[in-house]
């Protein structure tokens, strides 16, 4: 950002973003914004609590084994709708649907079939997480310069070596996007699997600070997820940016 003849670290707006937020909470002027430093003062003092340690276990429990099955899904299906036509005609609508839908709305049918327990929340991971993962693998896919996947063929490549040696590393920068972008739809998802579902995990402390009015520790858990969503973000960006030469290399 550049200011005349001054230019501004990105940081910049959120430094004032933070400074607006300390002055309107030192004015009490609403008690659902309290004053920034005080949010802060509160991450430090929950975060090493066993109450906190046990939330995480159980929300990062779900997160992850729900992720693996979007990705283990997700992506061997995206490839499949990159290679196959008849296979892209019949599945691109109901992955564009679910893609554009509201999910949370899904989350009570989940319920009704497998209960009220681990098993919805891992499954409403899933739902948030998948469909983007299986459109950019599919993007990634398609991307593939033909003479590289005939050369597999030329060389007697099976399907599988063709699956894990062509199609997976050429389209690696797309399916880490897709990743990415699945990871973070998958944070919502399982604050709203845990909050609608069964009040266990991070649900559970949402719940007990929002109906007890204990905003500071409701945001201090709200900034905590920020920071995991951001963390992944950046991780995975950044694991993008390192492969970006197979993408070049399809041309």
């Amino acid at each position: 950002m550049t200011i005349g003849k001054f230019r501004l670290p990105m940081a910049t707006s959120l430094l004032i973003w933070a400074l607006l937020w300390e002055i309107v909470g030192r004015t009490g002027a609403s008690f659902v914004i309290p004053p920034l430093s005080n949010i802060f003062a509160r991450i430090v003092e929950i975060v090493p609590t066993p109450f906190f340690g046990e939330a995480l276990w159980i929300t990062g429990k779900a997160f992850i084994i729900g992720n693996l099955i979007a990705i283990l899904i997700g992506i061997p299906l995206g490839v499949l709708m990159g290679r196959s036509q008849i296979a892209d005609r019949i599945l691109l609508p109901w992955v564009n649907l679910f893609l554009s839908a509201p999910l949370s709305a899904l989350v009570p049918v989940i319920m009704v079939i497998f209960g009220a327990g681990q098993t919805t929340i891992i499954l409403t991971v899933v739902l948030f997480a998948i469909w983007i993962i299986v459109l950019d693998a599919r993007a990634g896919v398609r991307n593939i310069t033909p003479s590289l996947v005939e050369m597999a063929w030329s060389f007697g490549a099976t399907r599988w070596q063709a699956f894990t040696k062509i199609f997976v590393w050429a389209g690696l920068p797309e399916i880490l996007s897709g990743v990415r972008l699945g990871l973070i739809r998958a944070v919502k998802g399982v604050v709203i699997g845990q909050m609608l579902v069964s009040i266990v995990g991070f649900g559970r402390l949402f719940e007990l600070y929002s109906s007890r009015f204990l905003m500071e520790h409701f945001w201090a858990l709200l900034f905590v997820l920020f920071a995991f969503a951001f963390t992944i973000n950046e991780v995975l960006a950044w694991l993008e940016r390192r492969v970006d030469y197979f993408a070049s290399s399809r041309n």
